[in-house]
């Protein structure tokens, strides 16, 4: 049987794999291949939907309620502030450099060493589901969201980004907004008392200003930021309307539904949401997982980011080795200690969570 220190170490060379393989959204095929085949190796069955890698553990009763253990294998486009090659894996200082190694390759990988020491136990509490999914960071068709109606129920899940180890017990859903503020079109050389982009400045005013009246204890507030904006199209012509999109970052104390209709309702100006399916989640803080990882050493807290908890309609928890604020960066790095560290989080919070009579709290 492997052991941990031994799953580490494979899992630290297969992320070394993914960094060399490029797998932007939408184009995961050959990491995809790399998990499935890595998996194999270890002896445990998968199978493929799309580019997402999916197994079982070996003792999967139906009549058991099921845990999700999720993360992603693809990755945003390297920026241009990049001094190193983002596709080749690089060891200094302890630190494994390139494309993905943090977000969320080291995540994924301490995840995927947690599921094959599990996958032969037997007389767990919960069945154990991994997805290593695809189209995360794009929030595409064919990520996470494409396969859970091919999945038994998920009761509980562990999503794993970058959280330094801590959990995050709620995460804040996304609305983006296309916006319009219409005016009267006209020559620049003549009076408009109806100029569609001075009328635009006091509808940035009320989005500066507007505050929701609930705050949630764990995440705030819904935080509204409208961040681009387009009028005109040569000097001498004042524009017919104004475009604008408005991001809102929305809280557990509300819906999606919700926000687009309040927001809809009392807004000064024309407001179409793209979507209303990425809404926020969260897990009871009382949850077992929850207080099982608070006495490995976690502390909680609401997370402003998005991630595929918002495919989620069952209580989930993010966490995972690495940091949040080098996610998208230049010469991204995860610590190997990190990584070490995960895997031994992750697996200890397993082992208190899946044995036998525990994980009531569900």
């Amino acid at each position: 049987m492997n052991t941990t220190k031994h799953l580490t170490q494979s899992a630290i060379e297969l992320l070394k794999s993914l960094i060399k393989t490029p797998s932007f959204s939408g184009e995961e095929d050959k990491t995809a291949r790399l998990i499935n085949d890595w998996l194999k190796n270890q002896g445990v069955p998968c199978w493929q939907l799309g580019n997402n890698v999916i197994a079982r553990n070996r003792e999967f009763n139906p009549e058991k309620p099921t845990l999700l253990l999720n993360s992603h294998h693809d990755t945003v486009k390297p920026n241009k502030a990049y001094t190193r090659d983002p596709f080749e894996p690089h060891i200094e200082d302890g630190k494994l450099f390139g494309l993905g190694s943090n977000d969320a390759g080291g995540c994924l990988v301490s995840l995927l060493a947690t599921f094959v020491h599990w996958h032969p136990r037997e007389h767990l509490s919960h069945n154990v589901i991994l997805v290593a999914s695809a189209e995360e960071e794009n929030s595409g068709p064919n990520g996470l969201r494409s396969v859970l109606s091919e999945l038994p129920k998920i009761d509980v899940a562990i999503v794993g980004e970058p959280t330094l180890l801590d959990l995050a017990i709620a995460e804040k859903g996304l609305i983006v907004f296309d916006g319009t503020v219409k005016g009267t079109p006209s020559h620049a050389a003549h009076p408009n008392p109806d100029n569609a982009i001075y009328n635009t400045i006091p509808v940035l005013e009320w989005f500066r200003d507007y505050r929701f009246p609930k705050v949630s204890e764990t995440l705030g507030e819904v935080k509204l930021t409208v961040s681009q904006i387009h009028g005109g199209k040569q000097h001498n012509a004042v524009p017919a309307q104004v475009e604008f999109v408005l991001d809102v970052r929305v809280t557990d104390c509300y819906s999606n539904a919700e926000i687009a209709q309040i927001l809809q309702e009392e807004a000064p100006c024309e407001l179409q949401p793209r979507s209303l399916r990425l809404n926020s989640s969260s897990i009871d803080p009382d949850h077992d997982l929850v207080s099982i990882g608070v006495t490995l050493g976690g502390k909680t807290y609401g997370s402003p980011t998005l991630s595929d908890q918002a495919c989620l309609d069952c209580p989930s928890l993010k966490l995972g080795p690495g940091d949040t604020l080098r996610s998208h960066s230049a010469d991204e790095f995860i610590y190997l200690e990190e990584i070490e560290k995960g895997v031994r989080f992750y697996t200890d919070l397993l082992r208190g969570f899946l044995k036998p009579g525990a994980g009531g709290k569900t």
